[in-house]
């Protein structure tokens, strides 16, 4: 009686099983073929820590005063040197252009003649260290920013202030905080 060698099973019978076997443990592709399925797990969570500190609690504006003068089209902004976080005047001015307002940045003290109202601020910067993260990073914790006719005459004011308990939202993006106060600051209306 001759016994015949088990034959290999053939490469796309081997990929249906693996597929087979990964599906039905729930891993994906990368974590079932790397050398280390912790570091997947691991670089899975960041990213999703990373999204819930971006979208963290909504930030609200306060202490809104509004004198209902007509709405702005165009304004300047006073760079203020005091308040050091990059990507404030940034988040301020896309935020203003989504309320259909133009404006410019201007060093205390110039463009006195080319502007008919004025975007000042104050902001209070916190250093602190991110979850998930090894380094310090300022986050703004909270910011005043006011409306003046080119003569001072105030048109509006908001404010934000983060959270006591400060959690999550803490690290949310400039951005997502200076929004509400944007908008109430232009329309009136605190959401």
């Amino acid at each position: 009686m001759r016994i015949r060698p088990a034959r290999r099973p053939r490469a796309s019978v081997r990929l249906i099983g693996f597929i087979g076997v990964a599906a039905l443990t729930g891993l994906g592709g990368c974590s079932a073929l790397s050398p280390l399925p912790a570091w997947e797990l691991l670089k899975g969570a960041g990213t999703a820590t990373s999204t819930a500190l971006a979208t963290a609690a909504p930030a609200k504006a306060s202490n809104t005063v509004h004198h209902g003068d007509a709405p702005v089209r165009t304004l300047c902004i006073e760079f203020n040197r005091n308040a050091p976080l990059e990507d404030l005047v940034p988040a301020m001015q896309a935020e203003l252009k989504g309320q259909g307002v133009d404006s410019r940045v201007y060093e205390p003290g110039t463009g006195l003649q080319q502007c008919g109202v004025w975007l000042r601020y104050v902001a209070t910067i916190e250093w602190g260290v991110p979850p998930m993260a090894s380094g310090y990073r300022a986050n703004l914790s909270a910011a005043s920013l006011s409306l003046h006719r080119s003569d001072g005459t105030l048109l509006s004011t908001s404010s934000y202030v983060a959270e006591e308990n400060f959690g999550l939202a803490r690290w949310a993006g400039t951005r997502n905080k200076i929004a509400p106060v944007v908008k109430a600051l232009i329309t009136g209306f605190q959401s």
